[in-house]
């Protein structure tokens, strides 16, 4: 056979995984079905000559601190991590904000009468986050490599983020831990929603907020030469619609949802699994907004106009009502919006004095509705007059994000809903979750853990599945 191993799909899970196979001194493919290398983290001037905007993944906590990247000193293929002086602002009426800095003792302190709270819940995370993390980006049932500090983080991560925000008092404390919170895409009294706050936290105060200079693509290029580097192909322009479009080899690995892969190999799956992943749940889409704009926003509160991530919501009740209307499957008038300013930390991604704006909020699964008009009276909250600075818009919806990157279904960004079983067991309840029930397949996406974001470790693993059998 020409390969030992072919992989389909060339997003960061699925460049990992031909990576980890290639690495190991085996010949690997990767096939995409586009032009170009990039998945989810791709970078397109969508609205005018010289603005960069990043189409999906824009900010990077899990890519900084991704063990599996840094094992590969990215920067070697021109990876570069920029970093924002202030990671990221909740803004609050009365110019007021909740500020994360890359400091925990920083961050403590302008938190005032909340800062030992703060200090107290996520210092020991960060003091032990290089040893956690592998864990924690990982399949759920395996004996971790630390089980006391495990079992500390998992007493705080299953509960639900507005039963753990009430060891704050101060709105600014609430609403900074309680909008990372928020891209868990599900109700924030739903269980496990902290977990997302506590990961993103930990990571910022341990490996940063940053952006990849020049754009998330940055990430993708810097992957793909370092595949290369080791032998490994990227054949572009090569849809895979069934198995009969696949090479000979003796592995594959899909960097597909669970819906691609009952497209692709249909019957060949066994009955139960099949059935297993026909009941595969997708969550919430959601509607984006790119602004090219002649100058810096005029946030009200000082540090937000120096924060690479804006979350705007407002209050708890008012994040919290906003995302519990999207989960019944209506569009909140008050949406929290997640924004992003990588132009404040990369001038390279706008035209001398002038930047960029990347701004979305979460929507039903697969909806039309245009939120351009509640995304924009948010922000008019915290930055009034920033209209004036607009000079080109492009928006993107559920349906676009779809045909952009099929892995996308229905807008959903994280491969599927992460609530309930489906969180800790995806796509199914297996011991090896990236083993299909199809001898030689497997799945590396985002479907599987430890699911969404860009850090490469669900391609990692489901090699590692495959070197280990397969791959021997």
């Amino acid at each position: 056979m020409p390969w030992d191993a072919v992989v389909v799909g060339s997003g960061p899970n699925g460049l990992a995984a031909a990576i980890t196979i290639a690495r190991a001194g085996r010949r690997v493919l990767v096939l995409e079905a586009k032009s170009s290398p990039g998945g989810g983290s791709r970078t397109a001037e969508l609205t005018l000559p010289g603005f960069r905007h990043d189409v999906c993944s824009a900010i990077h906590p899990l890519g900084a601190a991704s063990p599996f990247f840094r094992s590969l000193r990215l920067e070697r293929f021109g990876l570069e991590w920029l970093h924002p002086e202030v990671l990221l602002a909740h803004p609050l009426e009365g110019g007021r904000a909740g500020v994360m800095y890359t400091s925990l003792e920083e961050t403590a302190a302008a938190l005032g009468p909340d800062g030992g709270a703060y200090r107290h819940l996520l210092g020991p995370l960060v003091r032990q986050w290089p040893a956690l993390l592998p864990s924690i980006l990982g399949p759920v049932l395996r004996v971790p490599r630390h089980p006391l500090a495990m079992a500390r983080f998992g007493l705080a991560a299953l509960q639900p983020a507005t039963w753990l925000i009430r060891r704050f008092e101060t709105d600014e404390a609430r609403g900074l831990f309680a909008g990372q919170a928020a891209h868990a895409m599900v109700p924030l009294d739903s269980f496990q929603t902290s977990s997302f706050g506590l990961v993103l936290a930990a990571s910022a105060h341990s490996a940063g907020w940053p952006v990849a200079k020049g754009g998330s693509q940055g990430i993708v290029d810097a992957l793909a030469a370092c595949l290369r580097s080791l032998g490994g192909e990227i054949e572009c322009d090569r849809p895979v619609r069934t198995l009969e479009d696949l090479p000979p080899a003796r592995a594959y690995l899909f960097d597909v949802t669970p819906r691609q892969l009952l497209h692709i190999a249909g019957s060949r799956l066994g009955g139960i699994y099949r059935r297993q992943l026909e009941g595969y749940r997708y969550g919430p889409g959601v509607f984006k907004l790119d602004y090219a704009l002649s100058g810096p926003m005029p946030w009200t509160n000082p540090e937000a106009r120096r924060a690479g991530t804006v979350h705007v919501g407002g209050t708890v009740e008012e994040m919290a009502e906003a995302e519990h209307e999207v989960g019944r499957g209506y569009h909140p008038e008050h949406p929290l919006v997640l924004v992003a300013q990588q132009s404040v930390a990369d001038p390279s991604r706008a035209p001398a004095g002038q930047h960029t704006l990347w701004a979305y909020c979460h929507v039903p699964n697969g909806s039309t509705f245009d939120m351009t008009g509640r995304i924009e009276r948010q922000i008019d909250r915290f930055a009034p007059g920033w209209r004036d600075l607009i000079l080109a818009r492009a928006t993107m919806g559920t349906g676009d994000y779809e045909r952009y990157n099929p892995n996308d279904i229905g807008g959903d960004i994280g491969g599927g809903a992460s609530d309930g079983l489906q969180l800790l067991f995806r796509p199914v309840p297996r011991l090896n979750p990236y083993r299909t029930s199809l001898p030689g397949v497997y799945l590396c996406s985002s479907s599987t853990p430890p699911g969404g974001g860009v850090h490469g470790m669900c391609g990692y693993r489901a090699a590692r599945a495959a070197l280990g059998k397969e791959l021997r």
